[in-house]
């Protein structure tokens, strides 16, 4: 009965070596693509969005108001596989602030990078459905959070080292 606590032990390693392989693959962490074959607007897009934070409001429909203050710092974009890019940004949000790799899918509209999201899981926030395109020191979107959405809008700023 004493090799019980090494299966245990055994099995615990190996359910973590799934979740560890799951979350790498989820988040796309080391899969970026050779900056070399970046196109000039995805390479001008990648260097615009190095550290810096995203800082404006939101709305939510049905409350009336000019829109809640927000702020996302974004270290860096990472244009991964199949046309995901891999956003490192920390988020405060209620009584969540956590720094997390958000893999999205970019679209373009002409010179335009849009994030375009349907009913995305994010870990210990929730799951989200939003449309938010930036543009030169701009970005402006619509989300929704289960039944609760509305708009967002703000600029680009740097975030000195």
């Amino acid at each position: 009965m004493k090799s019980t606590p090494k299966v245990a032990v055994g099995v615990l390693l190996l359910i973590v070596g799934v979740a560890v392989g799951w979350v790498v693959a989820k988040t796309g962490a080391g899969q970026a693509v050779d900056l070399a074959s970046l196109s000039d607007l995805e390479r001008v897009f990648s260097e615009r969005m190095r550290n810096v934070a995203l800082v404006g409001h939101f709305t939510v429909e049905g409350r009336e108001g000019g829109g809640r203050p927000e702020r996302y710092e974004v270290a860096r974009v990472t244009k991964l596989n199949d046309g995901r890019w891999r956003f490192n940004v920390r988020m405060t949000y209620g009584s969540v602030d956590a720094t997390l790799p958000i893999t999205v899918p970019i679209v373009w509209a002409g010179d335009t990078p849009m994030v375009a999201i349907t009913n995305f899981a994010i870990p210990t926030v929730g799951t989200f459905t939003a449309r938010v395109f930036f543009y030169q020191d701009r970005y402006a979107g619509s989300w929704q959070h289960g039944d609760v959405g509305g708009l967002m809008y703000g600029t680009i700023e740097s975030i000195e080292s």
